[in-house]
């Protein structure tokens, strides 16, 4: 009881602080930077405005800079996750089987605990300055130019503990921004620091303090950014090929259910049927709502892959495959028609069959969706424990491409392209597209589909490779190796969008040295920042 009531009066302060609800609202602003707002301006106002108040903070309380900056990065990206990630409690609500009130509590939790990320950047950067700076009393106690080395590091946390959320980087949010260009070079973290450090110098203007070094700062980002947006990483083909994505709008509520398993098959194979043009066809995530051993799955298989063969097409399609030698579960992508033109015309039949190698295990599943950690405890607690197909066993980290119609297409299923290492780690000079895969229905009509669309256009534009996206309900939709949309079909209805792609070849720095160019600079910068001020 003593506890709750110290969080009780604690909480009781902090609301009636108004320093307090300058930083929640400054953090709940970033929604608007992101999809499908797409005000990506908004995050350099709310970022240097929120800057220029922890200043004002740290100069006003020299002697307490760490309590307050930290409480101040929590509150900040309490408010940030809060209204970023509201979508969550849909899925809870809507389909976990929890009245709303438990799912806005659940929801609370999460935001509550990603804000603690940004709180120890903030208390990490408070730590560093009282470190190096000598007169405790300083007039500026706080140096903010250690805050973008630390928020990548705290960063890398969020994306890498227990199995990593790394929803909602601020680099997302400016794919169309400024800064998108360095996304071939640094990749979105690369932006993201980028902006922090912007925001720094600014709010460092604003206050008219060490003038000289913020100017020479902004002068060197923009120099940076204009060098990237002249250089061609990646260079035409000269070949097009004709895609399909055939977006099925199934009812969350009926998916599952074993008398739709049919209908819903041939429904997807009926919208495939009058685009055999395709080169290639894509299924969403699940869109076979069977198990791939069954018989019944088997013969529709085995017809679809008749019928994609016969016509000189590949359909490939998401479905779920139960391993009874290890009695696991996986969650995977299949090839049905043609891996290859000359074998086609050879033996006009495709080479599906149960247990070929021509396949993709997704890897990094979603906590709850699709395992439960402390499973025993769990499951019994509500049905949120126990959603369908909340037992998956994870495929391995490393795949091949897939081989189709003579494209090798790097997959990855819903939440894993949320994770750049998993692309390059199955990158290679021969990946022709990305294909990424989901079932967005759980999230109903929120801004969480939105995001997941702008963080598949980020990948793109970090390996230059165009990108295709497709899904149960939206948002389906095709990028070039820019990051930039060509086509998309409206949400929640049930359509194919076919268009053509142009295929290119090369490699993005980004593609072959990921994020240590990133780190090594984020380094030199700390160390240099923190040993010149140990000097003066």
């Amino acid at each position: 009881m003593k506890i709750l009531k110290s969080l009780f009066l604690a909480c009781k302060r902090n609301i009636s602080d108004k320093t307090v609800w300058l930083s929640f609202i400054a953090g709940l602003n970033l929604v608007f930077s992101y999809a499908p707002f797409s005000l990506w301006w908004l995050s350099f106002i709310s970022l240097t405005l929120w800057f220029i108040h922890l200043e004002n903070l740290a100069k006003n309380n020299p002697l307490h800079i760490t309590r307050l900056i930290t409480k101040h990065s929590f509150i900040f990206a309490f408010g940030w996750f809060a209204s970023g990630i509201s979508w969550v409690h849909v899925s809870i609500a809507e389909f976990g089987g929890m009245p709303l009130i438990a799912s806005l509590f659940l929801m609370l939790l999460l935001c509550l605990y990603l804000a603690l990320y940004p709180a120890l950047a903030g208390y990490l950067t408070a730590k560093a300055s009282t470190f190096t700076t000598k007169d405790k009393r300083d007039t500026t106690p706080l140096n903010l130019w250690l805050f973008p080395s630390i928020w990548l590091f705290t960063e890398f946390l969020r994306g890498t503990v227990l199995t990593g959320f790394p929803w909602l980087s601020l680099g997302y949010g400016q794919i169309d921004g400024l800064f998108s260009s360095l996304a071939p070079v640094f990749g979105e973290i690369g932006i993201t620091f980028a902006l922090l450090i912007t925001c720094v110098a600014i709010s460092k203007l604003i206050l008219k303090q060490q003038v000289k070094g913020s100017l020479a700062t902004l002068i060197t980002i923009i120099t940076v950014t204009i060098i990237s947006q002249q250089n061609v990483w990646v260079t035409p083909t000269g070949k097009e090929i004709k895609v399909a994505l055939v977006q099925g709008n199934i009812e969350q509520s009926i998916k599952w259910e074993p008398e739709q398993q049919w209908p819903t098959m041939l429904k997807y194979l009926d919208l495939s049927r009058i685009n055999y043009d395709a080169d290639l066809i894509i299924w969403p995530e699940s869109a076979i709502p069977a198990i791939e051993t069954m018989s019944t799955t088997q013969e529709f298989l085995d017809m679809a892959n008749q019928s994609a063969s016969l016509n000189n097409t590949t359909i490939i399609t998401g479905i779920l495959n139960y391993n009874f030698e290890s009695k696991e579960y996986f969650n995977s992508l299949i090839v049905l028609g043609v891996k290859h033109q000359e074998d086609n015309l050879q033996n006009n039949t495709g080479d599906y069959y149960y247990g070929n190698s021509n396949r993709y295990d997704k890897n990094h599943l979603l906590p709850i969706g699709e395992f439960v950690p402390f499973s025993d405890f769990l499951r019994p607690i509500a049905p949120l424990f126990n959603l369908p197909q909340s037992s998956f066993s994870r495929g391995s980290y490393v795949q091949n491409n897939l081989r189709a119609n003579d494209l090798s297409i790097l997959p990855l299923i819903c939440f894993e392209i949320a994770f750049p290492e998993q692309l390059a780690a199955n990158f290679i000079n021969d990946s022709d597209i990305l294909l990424t895969v989901s079932n967005d229905a759980w999230f109903g009509n929120s801004h969480g589909p939105h995001q997941h669309m702008e963080i598949a256009r980020m990948r793109a534009l970090e390996f230059g490779r165009p990108l295709l996206r497709s899904t149960n309900n939206g948002v389906t939709a095709v990028t070039d190796h820019l990051g930039k949309i060509i086509q998309q079909v409206p949400q929640f209805e049930q359509a194919v969008l076919k268009t053509d792609i142009q295929l290119v070849s090369g490699r993005t720095p980004f593609s072959q040295y990921g994020r240590y160019p990133l780190w090594i600079f984020a380094f030199m910068m700390t160390f240099i920042i923190i040993i010149k001020n140990k000097i003066h």
